[in-house]
């Protein structure tokens, strides 16, 4: 496949902002994709060329693509930063500028995705001496074969930052249009017409969702209900249809790999995402709580008898053991295994598997009074590459596991939680202040669980998880099987997107942030400013100088004190009241905020949501 045909697909996607319109043109586009091209072009739809799970990023600073840009145009520096300056978008001044440049190569090929893949990939594994150089070559070589249209989005991929409007959300709609029978009653207002274009073949006439467990569709192109009653006939083709996408949605959260969910849905349809399964070594997203008011409300929701567990003031880890190899995930999927090497130590003398998957907090405690600490101390850790033998000795801390999610072979997600209970208790041998199961009551009585909230609280954790006895455990999702009690009103992840230099003796420091949410697209939308809860004092908690250092290497540009930056640095976040408010572009504004911690564990792209927030809007 020429590239120039992604390219323009990418831009058509730019140039809309309608979510259906989107999947319809990525549809369009999947349809015309040739097998052996699906899963390079599945992850560059997303503008990766690695899973999201996989550690391997491209990893290029913007001055080293400002440079590619001027060996292959030669365009100046200089003229090159007055662009960038005025546009704040390298792939504008790519585009620009290949559309014009200087030296056009003769008798050019055109670039083929697979070359674009595989040079963008070559970037993350090179290492050592000339490593610049080398990148540079690689870089420069793609821009100078490339067109004005592709340059642009070859530059955007370089650094992470497409500017598409594709998220998770589209691509599975987009699976559901192009790999699954298309359902004739189903209402989709102006895309009805391309919805239905995307398939022909045979029609299979069903009465409910229920009978499509007894087909198999991939003999089918087409889905009509039986039913006179025209409504009824919407209806359930909705049904449907959402329980496609739930299909689509379970296959992906057991392997976080879009391109794996395309090539199995491309080979056999719906039967296809049968094979896929959870492995140890691929990271899954942990399964996410609902906040509930109190003991009562907990109850109401997860029902009676119901667990209720310490929730720990640490960082989410997963442990996954695949034939003695361990290694060790953030939530957001960073492997973390050389910076724990207690931590390593402590499950390989305490866990008997050979292939297990497990989900834990790792809580930092003070040696000498044996007390847990705040997330900050155990925090230093994640992103460290130095002195890890030292900072361990320092932070030590204690594995605190709660949940199980494959042993020997076998996935355990679809278990009730007391048996997965059960079965950590059999496999798991504690040692007090290294490997513990996270305290637990079983229990109807509403003082029984409150007393046990309050002593969680006394011990210095955040408050407890409540979780229904018969609940799966479902990666990535906030749903009913589980809740949260913290004293405090919910928190947000927010990344940040701009900042202002501050006044005074703080003119050296970026002072105020502008935070933004994510919505279903994977755009980010801005709801207020935080400029409080940072510290003087290294130590002592997040710090100006911090954020400063942190961001300065993100600016991308800057007007007067106002900086706008890539939004890579994502904070966790107080507020009071979440108010509606038409100065930002989510529509809401958040009322006192102050900042708590920065969120190093955490991906952009699990950053709070616009659903979340609306949903917290309506229960104030």
């Amino acid at each position: 496949m020429k590239y120039l045909s992604l390219a323009e697909t990418y831009q058509q996607l730019e140039s809309t902002s309608k979510r259906l319109d989107k999947t319809t043109i990525v549809a369009q586009f999947l349809q015309k994709t040739k097998v052996e091209d699906l899963e390079i072009t599945t992850l560059l739809l997303q503008g990766i060329v690695f899973p999201i799970w996989d550690s391997k990023r491209i990893g290029i600073a913007d001055r080293l693509v400002l440079k590619a840009i001027n060996i292959s145009t030669g365009i100046s520096l200089d003229d090159l930063e007055k662009l960038w300056k005025k546009t704040g978008d390298l792939g504008l001044v790519a585009e620009q500028t290949i559309a014009t440049k200087k030296q056009a190569t003769l008798f050019s090929s055109p670039l083929q995705v697979k070359k674009v893949f595989s040079n963008l990939q070559k970037l993350a594994t090179i290492e050592g001496t000339g490593t610049v150089d080398s990148k540079l070559k690689i870089i420069a070589e793609l821009l100078t074969s490339a067109s004005h249209i592709e340059a642009k989005y070859i530059t955007r991929t370089l650094l992470e930052d497409l500017r598409i409007g594709v998220g998770d959300g589209v691509i599975r709609d987009s699976f559901a249009y192009t790999y699954l029978p298309k359902l004739q009653e189903l209402e989709l207002g102006e895309s009805n017409k391309e919805y239905l274009s995307l398939s022909k073949g045979k029609t299979l006439i069903v009465e409910n969702k229920e009978e499509l467990t007894k087909k198999r569709l991939d003999n089918y192109g087409f889905i009509s209900i039986n039913d006179p009653d025209k409504n009824k006939q919407r209806i359930i083709a909705r049904e449907i249809y959402n329980y496609f996408l739930e299909q689509i949605d379970d296959a992906y959260s057991k392997c976080n790999d879009w391109s794996k969910v395309a090539a199995a849905l491309a080979e056999k349809g719906l039967a296809g995402l049968q094979t896929i399964s959870l492995t140890p070594g691929n990271p899954i997203k942990p399964m996410l709580f609902q906040k509930a008011k109190d003991i009562k409300d907990a109850f109401a929701m997860i029902s009676k008898p119901a667990a209720f567990e310490y929730k720990y003031d640490g960082f989410r880890l997963q442990i996954h053991i695949y034939r003695g190899d361990i290694q060790l995930f953030t939530r957001g999927f960073e492997n973390v295994t050389a910076q724990f090497p207690d931590v390593v130590k402590t499950v390989k003398e305490h866990i008997t598997a050979d292939y297990i998957i497990l989900d834990g907090e790792a809580v930092g405690y003070d040696k000498k009074t044996n007390k847990y600490l705040p997330f900050q101390h155990v925090s230093q850790r994640i992103k460290r590459k130095f002195d890890i033998e030292k900072l361990a000795k320092e932070f030590p801390v204690e594995l605190n596991l709660f949940d199980i999610m494959y042993y020997n072979g076998k996935s355990t997600i679809e278990f009730p939680f007391h048996e997965r209970r059960a079965l950590l208790n059999k496999i798991i041998e504690p040692k007090a202040r290294a490997i513990v199961l996270s305290q637990i009551i079983v229990t109807d009585n509403e003082e029984e669980a409150t007393k046990f909230y309050h002593k969680a609280l006394d011990a210095g954790e955040e408050g407890i998880m409540g979780k229904n006895l018969d609940g799966i455990y479902k990666p990535g999702s906030r749903v009913g099987f589980g809740v949260k009690i913290k004293p405090v009103m919910e928190s947000l992840d927010l990344v940040i997107t701009g900042a202002e230099w501050g006044e005074g003796k703080r003119t050296s420091w970026l002072t105020s942030f502008t935070l933004a949410c994510i919505d279903e697209n994977g755009d980010f939308l801005e709801i207020g400013k935080v400029g409080t809860g940072f510290k003087e004092l290294e130590g002592e908690g997040v710090t100006f100088q911090q954020m400063t250092e942190l961001l300065k290497q993100l600016i991308i540009s800057e007007k007067g004190k106002v900086a706008r930056v890539k939004p890579k640095i994502v904070i966790e976040v107080n507020f009071e009241e979440i108010q509606v408010s038409p100065s930002y572009s989510s529509g809401f504004a958040l009322r006192f905020p102050r900042v708590v911690r920065l969120r190093e564990d955490r991906r952009v792209d699990e950053i709070s949501d616009l659903r979340q927030i609306k949903e917290m809007f309506g229960t104030q």
